[in-house]
């Protein structure tokens, strides 16, 4: 069915319900790879790579075409990790931005990220690299779940 006979696509700008996307926790030995995100929300913050799940795609799926079209690498390895609830309001109080995100942890192939699609940067970082970036609070919590279920595996 046409997106117009569905309603058209879903508005990620004050929607009537929650965008799913997925974030990545990429690994390359003991550092991760973040982006500078290019477009809102949170533009010009560092971030873990991800976006929107596309219709049709299962979130496995979404986590390596994210990571790709942003950084230009291939996940070796790909593992459900947690679920985070991302509301924005605005000034009145109505939500501007709502997102499920599904997050994952995974293992990068070879190869040295670029940014693509709305990555302004890429960059790999130890953890203890991690508290001067600004990073939002609920991206470090997701990343040191990743560290300890990584450790674990």
């Amino acid at each position: 069915m046409p997106a117009a006979a569905r309603g058209g696509p879903l508005s990620r700008a004050y929607p009537d319900r929650p965008v799913v996307g997925v974030g990545a926790v990429v690994w390359r030995g003991e550092r991760v790879l973040l982006v500078r995100r290019g477009k809102a929300p949170r533009i010009g913050q560092w971030s873990l790579p991800g976006g929107a799940q596309e219709l049709g795609e299962s979130v496995l799926e979404a986590a390596r075409r994210e990571v790709r079209e942003e950084t230009g690498l291939e996940l070796a390895r790909v593992e459900l990790l947690t679920v985070v609830d991302s509301i924005t309001r605005d000034e009145a109080g109505a939500v501007r931005f709502h997102y499920t995100l599904v997050d994952v942890w995974a293992e990068a192939a070879a190869g040295e990220p670029r940014p693509g699609d709305d990555a302004l940067e890429t960059g790999w970082f130890t953890l203890d690299q991690l508290e001067g970036l600004g990073l939002w609070e609920e991206t470090l919590r997701v990343i040191r779940l990743a560290a300890e279920r990584r450790r674990a595996a």
